[in-house]
């Protein structure tokens, strides 16, 4: 399983963009894939090519908009895994001993 997070943004279309991020959004929310969304990117968890499925329909809905794009994307990859958008913080909660913020 992967983890992958990620953030997309058209850098050509002045200071406000989430009119274009709210367009990923909608796609990775139609999608099925588990996701959680936090304030400077995405974090997918599915299998790779169902989690970069998702990436590139983001990537292809994005540039019918707009001729400069940004991507930063990170991946985790674990084999025999799963459940790991909400495993790996309660295992940081636990250790911690402390109510983390997410």
């Amino acid at each position: 399983m992967v983890l992958l997070e990620f953030s997309m943004f058209p850098t050509d279309k002045g200071a406000s963009v989430s009119e274009y991020v709210k367009r990923s959004l909608e796609i990775i929310d139609d999608s099925g894939v588990e996701y959680r969304l936090g304030p400077m990117g995405t974090c997918l968890e599915g299998e790779w090519d169902e989690v970069m499925a998702v990436v590139t329909r983001c990537f292809e809905r994005m540039r019918q908009d707009s001729d400069r794009i940004a991507v930063n994307l990170k991946v985790d990859y674990r084999a025999g895994k799963s459940g790991r958008l909400e495993s790996k913080v309660q295992t940081l909660r636990d250790k911690s001993g402390r109510d983390l913020k997410t």
